[in-house]
């Protein structure tokens, strides 16, 4: 199936597959941010949902800020954000209910605030009350505009000096060619037996998913599990090494010892030293109490691209998976029918 192109023609209407291939071209793209003057910054709050929080996790990650940093994924925001806090509101429609409650807070508070979106009533909101409005280019779905989320965040914040390091455009030029280099391996015309992603989405075929690693690549696992919900209509969970040493890991040692999941550990050599040993002790110590995890291997020469190549892999898994499925990879309708529910 996986290998018939008119039938992945057929299913993926949207082509999410080539969206997949493309996407590390968005790290080229230049929001052309201008220096800005925030005034005594003394923390940063991130508001986003879904794929628009996935961003922050990476910056957070690499390079990091000069400031504490925390992520706001609902319709309050923390008692400490005040006229020393650059909030930032993104959501790639602009209309996510959670970001505005939270963004309306923050005005109350009266923070320094930057607004991220693809138009809807954020945009409007920024324009009524000028604000930094940064502007994501259209794309099928949030999840598949990440890229151009994570490039304009951390744009804004190296116009800010706010992040540890400042950009490297080089290395971002780097990171987009290794990519693109790897997603050509990727792609519907290589065959099962040389395209690791198709052989991985065969695997997870009628299973649910848990997805762990360490917590260099938390951003990558989170990101998995959203493609995996979203792109294949599958169930999946997440869980971040050495926290799952100390609870989840009993979990799995009860009975039945046959359980329908499929296990993925994605490692990076970025990981703690003993985080890494945690991995093999924990596949031994269960062996035969849980399904045998698939360990994925981050590639890469950087960090970034450790975290990003790994989450390009989760793309084209998922897709294949939503194919192998019968789904459709790109309509989150379900999602849609909540909105209106809720409106």
């Amino acid at each position: 199936m996986l290998d018939d192109l008119k039938y992945i023609h057929d299913k993926d209407a949207q082509d999410a597959l080539g969206i997949a291939a493309k996407q590390p071209h968005q790290l080229l793209h230049d929001f052309k941010i201008q220096k800005q003057d925030f005034k005594s910054v003394t923390n940063i709050v991130y508001a986003g949902m879904g794929g628009s929080a996935l961003a922050a996790t990476i910056a957070s990650s690499i390079p990091g800020f000069k400031v504490p940093f925390e992520i706001s994924r609902q319709y309050n925001i923390p008692n400490y954000v005040s006229g020393n806090t650059l909030f930032i509101a993104a959501s790639y429609s602009g209309n996510t209910e959670e970001t505005i409650s939270a963004l309306e807070e923050a005005i109350a508070r009266k923070a320094q605030i930057v607004i991220i979106s693809g138009g809807g009533k954020l945009q409007e909101i920024a324009k009524e009350k000028g604000y930094l409005h940064i502007q994501l280019p259209k794309a099928e779905q949030p999840r598949y505009a990440v890229f151009y989320n994570l490039k304009a965040l951390l744009q804004l914040l190296d116009s800010s000096k706010l992040l540890a390091s400042e950009i490297n455009e080089n290395e971002l030029k780097q990171t987009a060619a290794f990519l693109d280099n790897e997603a050509a391996k990727l792609i519907p015309t290589v065959p099962i037996k040389q395209n690791p992603a198709k052989q991985l989405a065969l695997e997870c075929m009628g299973k649910s998913i848990v997805i762990y690693s360490g917590p260099f690549l938390t951003p990558a696992a989170y990101k998995w599990k959203i493609s995996f919900n979203e792109n294949a209509k599958n169930i999946a969970w997440y869980g971040t090494l050495p926290e799952f040493s100390h609870n989840e890991f009993i979990g799995w040692s009860s009975h039945p010892q046959v359980k329908p999941y499929t296990v993925i550990d994605l490692e990076t050599s970025y990981d703690h030293p003993q985080v890494t040993k945690r991995f093999s002790v924990s596949t031994r110590l269960l062996s035969g109490k849980r399904p045998q995890p698939h360990t994925l291997n981050a590639l890469g020469e950087t960090p970034l691209q450790h975290i990003l190549w790994t989450i390009m892999m989760g793309d084209f898994v998922s897709i294949y998976l939503g194919l192998l499925n019968g789904q459709n990879p790109t309509p989150v309708d379900l999602v849609e029918k909540m909105k209106k529910e809720l409106a």
